[in-house]
């Protein structure tokens, strides 16, 4: 599993895309965001067009790990992101470390490679409310599990690629 970090607008999706056609496998998308309004249906119309037609896309805003059990080995799954995964488990009122287990026994589990993409929120300030807050150390806690699961965690600021963990794929830089 790689892992692919970054802050909002960053260029993480198009470095994970990137990664996905490096390997050559029959690539799967799986769409963790519910467009709600149009702006949001826009942007995942642009990156639909921006991936191209040979991407089997799954929407699926919570049972990553359903998608993710029913993968096989020749394929790889682009997860963007764990961020909107995360996001609606919480507006869901799930419970946020069973479905992290889950999350993370069927990425063990998985014979296909994984492209992980999720946002770094705890380089800014702290917020102003106890939802943000909440949100923030959540999201910081999957990145270190996430983090700590993967062979390679990389890095994007201002679209560039940086490793943080392995080595970047020849390619990639």
């Amino acid at each position: 599993m790689t892992v692919v970090l970054g802050g909002a607008s960053s260029g993480k999706s198009k470095i994970s895309e990137k990664l996905c056609f490096i390997s050559k496998l029959d690539r799967i998308y799986l769409a963790s965001a519910e467009c709600h309004d149009q702006e949001m249906r826009t942007k995942a119309a642009q990156h639909r067009t921006s991936r191209g037609e040979d991407w089997c896309t799954i929407e699926e805003p919570l049972a990553a790990d359903r998608v993710i059990s029913d993968l096989k080995a020749g394929q790889i799954l682009l997860f963007d992101c764990a961020t909107m995964w995360l996001s609606n488990h919480m507006f869901a009122e799930s419970d946020l470390m069973a479905e992290t287990e889950r999350l993370l026994a069927a990425i063990r589990d998985c014979p296909a490679e994984i492209v992980i993409v999720s946002n770094e929120v705890g380089l800014g300030i702290v917020p102003e409310n106890a939802l943000a807050r909440r949100f923030r150390i959540a999201q910081g806690e999957l990145n270190q599990r996430l983090a700590a699961e993967a062979g390679t965690v990389i890095g994007v600021m201002a679209g560039l690629p940086f490793a943080l963990k392995g080595q970047l794929p020849e390619g990639l830089a």
